[in-house]
This record gives C-alpha cells, structure tokens and sequence, in this order.
C-alpha cells in the first residue's frame, strides 16, 4: 500500500438527530444567515461567464437541500437543444462513476470476495508476466503502472481512452487495458487511466458471476438503499460495467451518493459500506503531476482545511464532499479543460462561503 500524503481528514459526522434520510425526497432547509450564495450560483450558471455551460448544482448542508438551480440540455458541444433540465433530468455521470464503483468493490473486499492487498485477478497477467505483480489496491489508487495515455482530445492521436471508448475497445473495455504493457514498476507512479477503472470493473464482473449479477447487485446493494432511483449505469458488450465513465443520474441522485460518503457509508441506521472504507477513499497517496491534485484511491482530495474529497467527471462534473463543513456540492455541466481552473476555484468558493457554519 503506498504512503499516505499529509493532509486534514476532518471526522465524518453521523446523521442530526430526527432528521430523515434523503432516500425517497431531500428534507428542505434554507442557508444560514452568514451564507451568501446567490453571487457563486449566478456565476457558474451565467453560460457567458468564466465556467461555460452548468447542467445543474445542487447544495447539501447538514442534511438538507439548500440551493439548487438548473439550466439547458446541451448537445455533444455544449449548444442548446431540447428542454431545460429540471430535478428530474438524468445527466452524465464521466468519471464520477469511478468514485462508484469504489463503493462496490469496498462491500466486496468486507464480504471476503475480493482482496485488495492479492494480486488483480486479471487473466491475460500471468505467472511470469510482470503484470501479475499489480494488486488491486495499486489499481484503485492509479498507481498500477500502465501505459495508458488519458487524452480526449481526438485529433491529438494516439489516446487509449478515445480507443477504449469510442473505438476498438468499446466492446471489451477491460480486456482493451489489460492488454496494455507496463510503463512502471507496479505501485511506483501515480498515472491517471479510465482504463484501469474498467480492469477493476471486469475484476468486479467476474467475482460477481456476469453481467446480469453485476447489473442486480449495482441495482439492490448500492443504488435502492439510497435512494438512486434514476441511475442507469451502462455495460459494454462483455458485460463489464464501463465504471470508468458512465452512470445517468439526476442532480440530486448525485448528490445521495455523495451523501453516502459524507456519512461514512451509512444509510438510515445499515451500513452499507465498510467501516474505514470511506478513509480508504480519501487519504491521498498520490499528487498528479499534471495539476499538483491529490489523489486517494478512484476519488479526489483537496486537501483544504475542511477536509473536502471529490468525484470528478470529465467536462468539469463534481460531487464534493466536505465532512468538516457537513456539506455536498453537485455540479454538472459542460466545460473545457481550458476552464477547469476557473472551475477549481469556484468550487473552493462554494466551499469557504459555508465556513462560518462552522461550530
């Protein structure tokens, strides 16, 4: 297991008391006096503006629906078209799916089916193959070795995840990244990779027994006990669930899976994560060299006094967590990896306007 990075890890806090949980309808609530919101919501829904296109934001403080706007359905290049998004329009999930699937392989390793510390059991890595040193654990935190280039722009050439998705891996999404030679020695370099999401995926697959398994347990033990009643994850020809990208889900779906971390994996009295996964999520180990982020293992940390961690999707989709402040932040929209600084900074003002809550 790699070391762990410095950082503040707040407590995750359990629900107040005689508020209910957010399964069937988010109680209400207004924001707090010292929070002023309407000037961040205003700038990120301002399609003009620094952040382009926002599908969608929804605000979650101490258990409750505080703020939520919505804007207008966009095509594949952020245009108009159609109706405008409401609560109940499912959106793209990107990359916030990876965030998801480390829920389910957290219920499988605290049911004995799998074994973060053994090797992935990957068939094409076998005896002999240096592949077969990489454990599930490098896996989940990136840090696998791989060569594996995370590239979305088409015309660059060359990007396996443009070929992982959209070309001759879309039908085997995992048997694609296996495939894929080593770069570095196995827990070595952190190397930010959709495919090795969907290596775990088809890992999950097969401990589950197929397809149909895995598409009844994502359904009974993850999205209906909290709630998701609008998620549709979406499996490729092999019956893998492509984690690495796509669940269809409403703002405030979202948002209960969020919620499901900020309180540590429980819901209305079960746990249904194991205790101490939720830290395995947001304990950094890696820094990107890209963008100087912190990663944890298939979820994002900050780093920030409030111990905020994050789902990140491609086009700047978020799910924020901050177990300091008792606080979920959803975003969806449109941006450009061009605006995804602007976009950083606004969800660290998002963050900072509750910080007088605090105490």
């Amino acid at each position: 297991m790699s070391a762990r990075l410095d950082h503040p890890t707040p407590p995750l806090t359990p629900q107040p008391d005689g508020l209910a949980w957010p399964t069937h309808e988010w109680p209400a609530g207004t924001l707090p006096d010292a929070v002023a919101l309407d000037p961040l919501l205003d700038e990120v829904m301002d399609p003009d503006g620094g952040l382009a296109r926002t599908c969608a934001v929804v605000v979650v403080h101490r258990g409750r629906l505080v703020a939520e706007r919505y804007g207008d359905r966009t095509d594949a290049w952020g245009e108009v078209t159609g109706d405008p998004v409401d609560a109940s329009t499912p959106l793209i999930s990107w990359s916030m799916a990876k965030s998801m699937l480390h829920a389910v392989v957290g219920m499988l390793v605290d049911e004995g089916r799998l074994d973060l510390d053994a090797r992935a059991a990957v068939p094409e890595w076998t005896d002999g193959d240096p592949r077969a040193a990489i454990t599930l654990e490098q896996l989940l935190e990136m840090r696998d070795g791989l060569s594996f280039l995370e590239d979305y722009d088409a015309d660059a050439g060359g990007s396996h995840v443009i070929d992982m998705l959209f070309g001759e891996g879309a039908s085997d999404t995992g048997a694609f990244t296996a495939d894929r030679p080593l770069a570095h020695d196995p827990g070595t370099v952190f190397n930010y990779s959709s495919g090795t999401t969907n290596v775990i995926s088809r890992i999950v697959r097969d401990a589950l027994g197929g397809e149909a398994a895995y598409r009844t347990f994502l359904q009974e033990r993850l999205f209906d006990p909290i709630g998701m009643t609008t998620a549709d994850p979406r499996f490729d020809d092999a019956g893998t669930w492509i984690a690495s990208s796509y669940v269809w889900a409403t703002a405030r779906d979202m948002a209960r899976f969020g919620y499901l971390y900020l309180r540590d994996g429980v819901w209305d009295g079960t746990r249904l994560l194991p205790t101490g996964w939720v830290d395995h999520a947001r304990e950094a180990r890696s820094t990107d060299p890209d963008d100087g982020r912190l990663y944890g293992a298939h979820w994002w940390v900050t780093g920030d006094d409030f111990g905020t961690f994050w789902a990140s999707g491609y086009e700047g989709q978020s799910i924020s967590v901050c177990p300091a402040l008792d606080l979920v932040v959803v975003r969806l929209g449109k941006s450009t990896k061009e605006q995804y600084p602007a976009l950083f900074d606004w969800r660290r003002r998002m963050v900072e306007a509750f910080a007088p809550t605090v105490g």
